[in-house]
């Protein structure tokens, strides 16, 4: 399986204003351009937001190819996406919708550009600690997220590896040969996962782990 960055850029090693950051207050910002992708009205505003945010990622030194790696395999999906609400509601509609994901992914990709991920984790068990009085497990849940991380570029690998093989055998408009295998190939990742985190006692609650009690 070859490597694949989608989605979210990897960690740059840097010393920038913005890797020094604390902490919250990226979360705060990633936030704040996620709240803001439903309150902007104005394509306008949300081209300046963009910009802003894209500038930041610059800024930090994660480079320009981080920043494309991380929004083009989400162009073929917002293309349709645009031109579907420039048919229905307009172009101005249209540009704000994609605009405002795209803020949300750059704004997600300068967090995980600028922070390393054990940082990143902690920070999450951090913020999720508040809520144990609720039953939540803080630590399962920063595991969880470092699974998701983890999955996001297999899955997405796979996908292409099944794409390139398909196209080489001609086979490229079957869905059938697209996604069963990427379907069995992400079971089966998922499967070896259980069994790894199952094998090493993480992921169970306290009360059920052998010995306790």
């Amino acid at each position: 399986m070859r490597g694949h960055g989608f989605l979210l850029a990897n960690y740059a090693p840097g010393a920038s204003l913005i890797h020094r950051a604390p902490l919250w207050l990226k979360f705060l910002v990633v936030v704040s351009c996620g709240m803001a992708s439903f309150l902007i009205v104005d394509w306008r505003l949300a081209a300046a937001a963009l910009a802003l945010m894209c500038t930041l990622f610059l800024l930090s030194g994660a480079g320009p190819a981080r920043l494309v790696r991380a929004v083009r395999p989400l162009l073929p999906v917002l293309l349709a996406i645009g031109a579907f609400q420039w048919w229905q509601l307009g172009a101005p509609v249209a540009a704000r919708i994609v605009l405002n994901v795209l803020l949300c992914v750059v704004a997600a990709s300068l967090l995980t550009a600028t922070t390393p991920l054990q940082r990143l984790l902690d920070g999450v068990v951090s913020l999720a600690r508040p809520f144990t009085r609720f039953g939540a497990d803080p630590e399962r849940f920063a595991l969880t997220i470092a699974i998701m991380l983890r999955s996001i570029p297999f899955i997405a690998g796979a996908y292409a590896d099944v794409r390139d093989s398909a196209r080489a055998r001609g086979l490229e408009r079957n869905p059938r040969a697209l996604v069963l295998p990427v379907f069995i190939t992400t079971v089966a990742y998922a499967r070896h996962t259980g069994e790894a985190l199952a094998a090493r006692g993480l992921g169970e609650p306290e009360d059920s782990r052998p010995g306790d009690g």
